[in-house]
């Protein structure tokens, strides 16, 4: 099954990052095919980043995302470039503290307050993992423990916040994975 997801917010919010982490996690803990492409804005501060990532259980003939199957939107201008091209039916993620999305009345649309999380546990930076967490709970793109693998890899010195962000983020979830 062919899995498309999208990721959008500002530098510096850890997108590509978690862009990474998704592949990784599903390519080499879970063992399914993963290609990511990533895009910035031509803009040295404050410019927009976005991850794209593919995700199969088969051989990946076309590596762009057309058709998001989740977005994470964790800016305005992140949601609003990006929703319109998600299906009814997909997950669409945004920061609750920074997203307004008062206007989509059909899409299935979570909220997930992972600056305040991250700011809750010390470190602002943090904020992706949290998310990773929820996207991981509520998606099941990646395994819990494949994404948990990923990430104490990449932060072996601060797998321990990692943990906890992570745990936070999966814990919000209405529908954990069994």
């Amino acid at each position: 099954m062919r899995r498309e997801i999208r990721l959008q917010g500002l530098g510096g919010q850890g997108i590509i990052t978690a862009g990474h982490l998704i592949g990784e996690a599903v390519s080499l803990h879970d063992r399914k095919e993963a290609v990511m492409t990533e895009d910035y804005s031509p803009y040295i501060t404050g410019g927009w980043s976005r991850a794209d990532i593919v995700i199969s259980d088969e051989k990946i003939d076309y590596p762009l995302v057309s058709r998001p199957d989740i977005l994470v939107a964790m800016s305005q201008d992140g949601f609003d470039d990006n929703w319109e091209a998600t299906a009814p039916d997909s997950t669409v993620i945004v920061e609750a503290g920074l997203v307004n999305t008062n206007a989509v009345k059909d899409r299935k649309i979570f909220a997930v307050p992972a600056l305040s999380i991250a700011e809750e546990l010390g470190k602002k930076v943090v904020a992706n993992i949290v998310v990773l967490g929820f996207l991981t709970a509520t998606s099941r793109v990646a395994s819990r423990e494949a994404m948990e693998a990923a990430i104490v890899t990449r932060y072996p010195k601060a797998a321990e916040l990692n943990r906890q962000a992570f745990d936070r983020g999966y814990a919000l979830s209405p529908k954990e994975a069994p």
